[in-house]
């Protein structure tokens, strides 16, 4: 099947906060074969190419982004078996980790209970190594993978073995500057008869703690050294602070919601307020999990 590329798609409905402008050209290919014809449209078109995949941890400028962007939310399969005491799963990067989870359920293994927080694609839990507050096995993405595969901007496909990346908190290098489209994953068959309880509590204990009812990109900031960067902007008195339709959350310090109809700077400037904030009364500089994507008016 031939690839649809559209024009002037706007991509506020493929985020998690619902905040973004047009994409100038548009596509979500769902094979191999469909993200390397997109490739080859960029290249003889001369468009640059951006990637985007669960739509969390994402801010999209107001102005859009120019060029080709290629939405992964339909690059999804995902294969699993058991051989000897280890389960294999075989996914592609636009697999929902809520797919992920349901695999992890079925055969009673404990990291259904990590990924039970988790949103976005698989490919973005690659790409940010996501991970939980909680003292959980495992408590990082990237200890679930053996190794990914990623596809140059020519089409070729590498495979790369974990020991050839460089895994770091929430960040993942040494496949850029290609483009992430596999994850192998394994993890020991032991069941845990608990688990599927311990997800369902987890669950509840998420909903009374986090604004899971209004749209945000899930945490903003990382933990620095020492701390836990949601407890020291509530110390700053910056719950329920608004900029526009952007709100520091009342109930979880480390969300900022779209009440409404947030715009992209507004909430960019809600963030660099929460940072310059927290340095100034606790000298502690926070830093952002929110990778922004488009263009802004701003270099830094």
């Amino acid at each position: 099947m031939s690839l649809n590329i559209l024009k002037n798609v706007n991509l506020a409905e493929y985020t998690s906060w619902l905040i973004g402008g047009p994409a100038e050209y548009f596509c979500m290919p769902m094979t191999i074969e469909q993200l390397k014809e997109a490739l080859f449209y960029a290249k003889k078109n001369n468009l640059s190419i951006t990637i985007l995949g669960g739509g969390s941890n994402i801010l999209i400028s107001d102005l859009g982004i120019k060029g080709l962007t290629i939405c992964m939310r339909r690059f999804s399969e995902i294969t699993s078996e058991i051989k000897g005491n280890r389960i294999f799963i075989n996914c592609l990067a636009g697999t929902a980790k809520s797919e992920l989870l349901k695999v992890f359920l079925k055969n009673q293994l404990e990291p259904a209970l990590f990924l039970a927080g988790l949103p976005g694609d698989v490919g973005g839990g690659v790409v940010m190594n996501a991970g939980v507050a909680e003292n959980f096995a495992p408590r990082e993405f990237m200890e679930l993978v053996d190794s990914i595969e990623v596809m140059t901007f020519d089409g070729e496909i590498i495979e790369l073995k974990k020991s050839e990346l460089s895994v770091k908190y929430r960040h993942t290098d040494g496949w850029q500057p290609n483009i992430v489209i596999r994850a192998k994953i394994s993890w020991p068959s032991q069941q845990s008869t608990e688990v599927l309880a311990q997800v369902r509590e987890a669950n509840k204990i998420r909903l009374s703690k986090q604004p899971l009812d209004r749209p945000s990109c899930g945490s903003v900031f990382k933990n620095p050294e020492g701390h836990k960067v949601a407890q020291l902007i509530d110390q700053c008195g910056l719950k329920g602070f608004t900029i526009g339709d952007a709100q520091v959350s009342n109930k979880h310090a480390n969300f900022i919601v779209n009440l409404k109809k947030a715009s992209a700077t507004d909430t960019w400037n809600l963030i660099l307020y929460v940072k310059k904030t927290v340095k100034e009364k606790t000298n502690v500089d926070i830093h952002t999990e929110v990778i922004r994507l488009g263009e802004w008016d701003d270099v830094s």
